[in-house]
């Protein structure tokens, strides 16, 4: 069924493998099937758009999602969580307690950013946690050979930042948004950008220099952009690593 992912506004990454930049804040989610079990990457910004990812995937596949794996807790990219019940949820340690205390100021942040008040409310009071926290590293095995490596890499862009890199020729790497193609990286009160370019260093020796890396926001981008900027941020917070401009913008 890999033909009909353009069809649905997807980006086939390989079989089985795709990602959609969602409207609004252009934030991506991403669908990895094997032969038992669907990993979807993120969840978009609203139950609506939770169930409407639900609805593309079971289109798509033919079957629904039995993983869920939250880059990281910012609203854009948890708040669709709820339209899984069914779903083995993951993120990274620590990311459990945070939502579940969070829960009101990600409702506020949603607002803050355009999400009408009872969307946000919706979405908020549902919101689902991970019952499996990250430690380092974790694999999952979703039939027929493929597996997908769960890293915890933050604090970075947040203090709770997991990647997913699934192996292949070549590999993909779902960075959520440790990096950014459509703007600079972006720097909440939950950043430590101090700690953002050794985050990289680590995302690039998990994914090689083949690989596909799949921004949180933004354009599919190869190893080369992702090593600028990491350079940049090292730069711009005195950090070591290679020369470079620019800088962290807060949110």
């Amino acid at each position: 069924m890999d033909a009909c992912w353009e069809e649905f506004g997807w980006e086939r990454l390989g079989h089985g493998l795709g990602r959609r930049r969602l409207p609004g804040w252009d934030a991506t989610v991403a669908l990895v099937a094997g032969a038992d079990g669907v990993l979807l990457y993120d969840t978009g910004s609203t139950l609506r758009e939770g169930a409407e990812i639900r609805d593309q995937a079971r289109a798509l596949l033919g079957r629904d999602v039995t993983h869920v794996a939250l880059g990281h807790p910012h609203f854009d990219h948890v708040l669709g969580a709820a339209a899984f019940p069914d779903a083995e949820v993951y993120g990274a340690a620590g990311l459990a307690e945070l939502l579940r205390s969070g829960a009101a100021e990600l409702r506020a942040d949603a607002v803050r950013h355009g999400v009408p008040e009872a969307d946000a409310s919706a979405a908020a009071d549902a919101l689902v946690t991970p019952r499996h926290e990250v430690h380092d590293e974790q694999t999952l095995d979703l039939g027929g050979g493929r597996r997908v490596l769960l890293a915890d890499l933050g604090p970075a862009h947040s203090g709770h930042d997991l990647v997913a890199v699934v192996p292949g020729s070549p590999a993909v790497v779902l960075c959520g948004d440790l990096v950014e193609e459509s703007g600079e990286p972006q720097a909440g009160p939950d950043a430590v950008p101090s700690r953002w370019p050794a985050s990289l260093d680590r995302l690039l020796a998990l994914g090689g220099g083949d690989a596909v890396y799949v921004p949180g926001h933004g354009a599919v981008v190869d190893a080369a952009f992702v090593r600028a900027q990491r350079d940049r941020l090292a730069a711009a917070h005195g950090t070591s690593g290679g020369p470079g401009s620019g800088g962290v913008h807060a949110v």
